[in-house]
């Protein structure tokens, strides 16, 4: 009998944890309203329990650069899957790519900021600096193809490259 139970406990929590997985997270204002589009990242079915909710997208949500967010209240680093954006501060090899660092990040909080719903997906890898890699959809729209459209990421290819040449310009 006590097998049973501890089976049944095991059991238990590896679908919870399976569940944990797959779910989207979503952060909503208190009236969510329904959306003509729909993303391929976010289920209409899935469901919206208080946990899953926010007053503002903007207060849970700490853009730390243009392809990294954190989630304040779970205090969970989120990567953009399939982008690069050029680094801020002192990590940035040249004053251009600093520039448009600032811009993609200044960017990223404006559409934060002005978005009713954000989805996160995770993918389910972790990256070396410990981060969850994740698609971002902003009321339907995948914030990386929006970031890419905008000249303000690349498209990520396993690797960091130069975003200066050797005379301190943007390399296209």
């Amino acid at each position: 009998m006590a097998h049973s139970n501890i089976f049944s406990a095991g059991l238990a929590a590896s679908a919870l944890m399976l569940a944990a997985a797959v779910s989207v997270i979503f952060i909503s204002d208190p009236a969510p309203q329904a959306s003509a589009q729909t993303s391929q990242f976010a289920s209409a079915d899935a469901p919206r329990t208080p946990r899953h909710r926010a007053a503002n997208a903007a207060e849970r949500m700490r853009v730390i650069d243009g392809d990294t967010l954190e989630d304040t209240r779970d205090e969970i680093t989120y990567r953009v899957v399939n982008i690069d954006t050029p680094e801020t501060g002192s990590r940035a090899r040249c004053a251009a790519e600093r520039e448009l660092g600032n811009r993609a990040t200044a960017t990223v909080r404006t559409l934060i900021a002005e978005t009713r719903r954000v989805d996160l997906r995770p993918t389910g890898r972790i990256d070396r600096y410990g981060r969850t890699i994740a698609y971002v959809v902003l009321d339907g729209r995948d914030m990386g193809e929006m970031l890419i459209a905008a000249g303000l990421a690349r498209p990520w290819r396993g690797r960091r490259e130069p975003w200066c040449d050797t005379n301190g310009n943007l390399i296209p």
